[in-house]
């Protein structure tokens, strides 16, 4: 549990070559002092170990949702109540759809599913290739999941791993804590 200089700082990581960013936000949230939690989805640890978001929050990382947490308690459920705050970064394409439709299939999709967004954050930060990025697939539910109160963290334009340029870039560590930061002091109201 948190203290209260202390935030509890959920941090999901989806299927994406931008999931090495990810391990700099996580080791820059745990050097100012925060508890970090990361969740990982199976397409996530095909781009960065499991051991280094291990080492780097000093915390288990989260993979099944068929654990519990404490007590008897699901974890993704006691987890939920816990944190001040969520991030999925990078967030995918298919992330995105399933958290639109509402499907909650893996770790991180259960945590989004059950954070009340009315008293935690939940930031969502796209990472995808540009030309997945301008689907209207993907632009229908950027705009259900802002409607459903999450805050989206629009993607960059730049320099891709497809060689491209164009916007889909998952946004610099700096950014990402500039939001969270944003989002706890003045909480999205729904």
């Amino acid at each position: 549990m948190s203290t209260p200089s202390q935030r509890h700082v959920l941090v999901g990581v989806t299927g994406g070559i931008a999931a090495y960013k990810t391990a700099e936000l996580v080791s820059r949230l745990i050097k100012r002092g925060d508890l970090v939690t990361v969740a990982m989805t199976d397409a996530a640890t095909r781009f960065v170990g499991v051991e280094t978001f291990s080492s780097l929050s000093g915390r288990p990382v989260l993979r099944e949702p068929w654990g519990a947490f404490e007590d008897h308690e699901s974890q993704h459920v006691a987890l939920a109540g816990q944190a001040d705050i969520m991030i999925v970064a990078p967030c995918s394409m298919n992330s995105l759809s399933k958290f639109a439709a509402g499907f909650a299939s893996d770790m991180v999709s259960l945590l989004v599913a059950a954070i009340d967004r009315a008293q935690t954050p939940v930031l969502l930060a796209p990472s995808m290739n540009a030309a997945m990025w301008n689907q209207p697939a993907t632009q229908r539910h950027v705009a259900t999941l802002q409607q459903d109160g999450f805050t989206v963290l629009m993607p960059e334009t730049g320099w891709q791993a497809c060689r491209t340029e164009g916007c889909g870039r998952l946004p610099e560590a700096d950014s990402l804590i500039e939001a969270i930061d944003a989002a706890i002091i003045h909480p999205q109201s729904s």
